[in-house]
Formats: structure tokens, C-alpha cells, sequence
């Protein structure tokens, strides 16, 4: 049976499907990083950097869709359907250019940006390869991103955890036929890896499409998708330049940061990436509480509820904080042996054990900074946290890397203890933004 798109949202409705989904995303990566250790540390560092230059280009993506969340929130907020339809067509169109570019200069340049990112020079070969793989599905990546986020608009937050899980199931069978070289198959390393990757997503996107027509009843109308409503997008972009903005310096200041790492070595890279793929599960818990809050959030300002609103984020951001530092405490606790079991350099190890420690100040911060950030964009309110993101980033976490990593010689511990500061100055910025009660007067949909 189709569920009901205007039956009455929960947070927990919302947001175990959401947990489930992003788990199963980041479990792609994380698929990835520990399968290609069992076969060489160095294709692990060089799948790290290729990863982040991909994450870049997702993000670039996500600033529509995540403006376009917030509007048609509102829209389905205020009981306005064929409003929100309309965002949903522009977002799409105007992601399917954003794509291209992207696609396109990866798949051109992809040996320059990784020289760019300090990956050594014996690795370069493969990076760039699995850049230019990957880079093959950056545009049907880009109008997916646009779907996914109308259907969890519409609540319907099940269908893009089917579609990620069986991105997950084509991707684990290719590695075992491609990596490993399973029934004679040739071992193609880096390469099999992006190719697995690639044929996951591509029929996870074709899944994607066919649910977004069947539950929400939208047709995907071509002339409506190249001809995007000026008004729609200056509401999607009011919400999602600032976001994009954001996210984007994020990467870029991480980017920086791991250009630091690779001054350490291959090691020191490879443990981040290890240490950072587990350390994404535990944000999980605080992503799929923000973005099912954010859900919530976007439709009680739509129906001008605001002290609901309020009072929602609150809630959110108790259960968050609660879950996300009992998890980072078992972290803390077995994180360490689960890497492990995956690689046995003693040097690895003992740097991926001390930031697991850090993990217990670092992970509540970063949930704080997520859950806030969230409603302050369901309500409108995009242009502060960006803007506090921006000094927060370039004035406390990357000098702060170098001072702490390299000039005083901490290695990895001082490069995430920066981090982590950057993380808390931002949450209580944001959470000080909240109590103002400005947010309540940024309603988009009658702006």
C-alpha cells in the first residue's frame, strides 16, 4: 500500500529510515576503504584524496537540493502542492547543468586537483584513474540528489534507504568480483573499485526515479525540468547558496587539513581515512535527527506554528546530543580494535587509537552544530550560519590544524583537536542565533 504523504510527520518516522539510509551511503565508502586495505594500504590513501574531490562535486549538488527541501516544506506546510511540484522541476533543471560542469572537470582534470592535494607521486596513477571512473555518473548524480530530497520533503523517508541499500549490494558483489578477482576475473585494484561504484549508483539513480514517480505522483515533465521558474529558484538559492557555501568551504578547509596529513606521509593519510570512515557512522545518529527535524521544522513554519517549531528543535537536539555521546563513548572504547581487524601496521594503529579518544569531544559538537543548523535553515535563516561557518573554518580550524599538527608537531591528534573547537564554536553560535527568535520572520514561502 502507498503511505499517505499528508499523514502527520514524527521524528521517529522520519528519521530511522533516515539513519538506516545514510549508514547504508556511508557504508559505500566505508565498503570501499576497508576492502582495498586488505590489499594495500597505499590504494586506501589514494581512494581517500579521490574521495574527497568526488565529495566536493556532490556538494556542489546538494546546495539545490537542500534549498529546495526547505521550500517545498514550507509549500506542503501551507497545503500548496502544485507550488512545491514547481521546485522540484527547477531544482532539477538547474542541477542538471551543475552537473555537467562538474563531471566535466573531473573527468579533464583530475591529475592536476590530486597533485594539488599533495597525494604522493606513486599514487597519482591511481587516483586520477578512480577519478575519472567515478566522474562518469556525476550528472545522473546531480538530478537523483533533486528526487531524493522531493521525496523526503513529501516524508517519504523508506524509499531512499531501499534505493541505498541496494547501491550497497551491487557495489560489495563488484568488489569481490573486481578486487578480489572472484570466479578467475581479473584483480583490476583501484579500478575494479570505482567500476563497482559506478554500476551501483547508476541503478540505484534508475530505482530512485521510478519511486519518486509511483509515492509522490509527480510527473517528471522535460519542458517544466529545462524551463526553471526564476521565483522558485531564488527561493531555492536564498536557502541553498548559503548552505552550499557552507558545505563547500567545509570540504575546502578539510581539503586543506589533509593536504597537512600528506605532509605526515601515506600512513598518516591512510589512518585518517580509516579513523574517518567509522567516525562518519557516528554522525549519522546527529545527520538523520537534523534532517528529519529540518523535515518537521519546515512544515510547522509553513503552517506560521512557531512555538511547535521551537519546541521541536529542542526535543531534537536532547535526543541527539544523548545518542550521539553514548555511541562516541563505545567508539572510544572498541574503535580501535574494529580497525584492526581490517589492517595490522602497528603505526596505523596507534594513530587511529588516539583520535578515537578525541571522538568523545569531537562527535557531540559536530551533532550540536548539526541539529541547529538545520532548523535555522527550515525556517529560512541560511545566511548566519554561513557566514559563522566561514570565520568558524578559516579562522579557528585550518590555522588551528597547522599550528597544532604540524608547527607543534602533534601529528594527527593536533589536526583534530582543532577540529573539534571549530566544531563546538560553531553549535553554540548557532544554538545563541536560535534563542533570538529571529528565524521565526524568514518564512520563504510569501517572501
Amino acid at each position: 500500500m502507498r503511505p499517505q504523504s499528508d499523514k502527520p510527520l514524527s521524528l521517529f518516522a522520519l528519521t530511522w529510515p533516515l539513519f538506516i539510509d545514510f549508514a547504508l551511503h556511508f557504508l559505500t565508502a566505508a565498503l570501499n576503504t576497508m576492502m582495498i586495505s586488505r590489499v594495500s594500504y597505499q590504494g586506501v590513501a589514494a581512494l581517500s584524496v579521490g574521495n574527497m574531490v568526488l565529495e566536493l562535486s556532490i556538494t556542489l549538488f546538494s546546495f539545490v537540493s537542500i534549498g529546495a527541501t526547505v521550500v517545498m516544506t514550507q509549500y506542503l506546510g501551507a497545503k500548496n502542492k502544485a507550488a512545491a511540484s514547481q521546485v522540484v522541476y527547477s531544482a532539477m533543471g538547474f542541477n542538471l547543468l551543475v552537473g555537467v560542469a562538474a563531471a566535466a572537470g573531473v573527468l579533464l582534470g583530475a591529475g592536476f586537483i590530486l597533485q594539488l592535494m599533495n597525494l604522493p607521486e606513486e599514487l597519482i596513477a591511481d587516483g586520477k584513474l578512480y577519478l575519472q571512473i567515478v566522474g562518469l555518473c556525476l550528472i545522473p548524480e546531480a538530478m537523483a540528489m533533486c528526487i531524493a530530497a522531493a521525496m523526503r520533503a513529501h516524508g517519504f523517508t523508506q524509499q531512499a534507504m531501499w534505493v541505498t541499500l541496494l547501491m550497497n549490494i551491487v557495489t560489495f558483489g563488484g568488489n569481490l568480483l573486481l578486487l578480489y578477482g572472484w570466479f578467475g576475473l581479473p584483480q583490476m585494484g583501484v579500478a575494479g573499485v570505482a567500476i563497482s561504484t559506478v554500476v551501483g549508483r547508476l541503478l540505484g539513480i534508475a530505482l530512485m526515479v521510478y519511486l519518486f514517480l509511483y509515492y509522490t505522483k509527480i510527473p517528471l515533465k522535460l519542458n517544466e525540468i529545462l524551463q526553471p521558474k526564476k521565483d522558485m529558484l531564488a527561493k531555492v538559492f536564498h536557502i541553498g547558496l548559503p548552505a552550499a557555501g557552507e558545505n563547500v568551504s567545509w570540504m575546502l578547509q578539510f581539503m586543506v587539513v589533509t593536504s597537512f596529513v600528506g605532509l605526515m606521509g601515506d600512513k598518516a593519510l591512510a589512518a585518517q581515512s580509516l579513523y574517518f570512515q567509522i567516525c562518519m557512522f557516528i554522525l549519522l545518529f546527529g545527520l538523520s535527527i537534523g534532517i528529519g527535524n529540518e523535515i518537521m521544522v519546515g512544515h510547522l513554519i509553513g503552517a506560521k506554528r512557531f512555538n511547535c517549531a521551537e519546541k521541536q528543535m529542542y526535543r531534537a537536539l536532547k535526543i541527539g546530543l544523548a545518542l550521539t555521546t553514548l555511541v562516541a563513548a563505545l567508539a572510544a572504547w572498541l574503535g580501535g580494535g574494529l580497525v584492526a581487524l581490517f589492517i595490522d601496521d602497528n603505526d596505523i594503529l596507534l594513530m587511529v587509537g588516539q583520535l578515537f579518544l578525541l571522538t568523545l569531544v569531537m562527535e557531540p559538537g559536530r551533532t550540536f552544530n548539526l541539529i541547529v543548523i538545520n532548523a535555522l535553515r527550515a525556517s529560512g535563516d541560511a545566511r548566519f550560519p554561513f557566514f559563522m561557518g566561514l570565520f568558524s573554518m578559516w579562522c579557528i580550524a585550518v590555522p588551528g590544524a597547522y599550528f597544532f599538527g604540524v608547527y607543534l608537531d602533534m601529528g594527527l591528534v593536533g589536526i583534530w583537536i582543532a577540529l573539534a573547537i571549530d566544531e563546538w564554536t560553531r553549535g553554540l553560535a548557532m544554538l545563541l542565533r536560535w534563542r533570538t527568535g529571529l528565524w521565526r520572520s524568514k518564512s520563504l514561502i510569501h517572501a
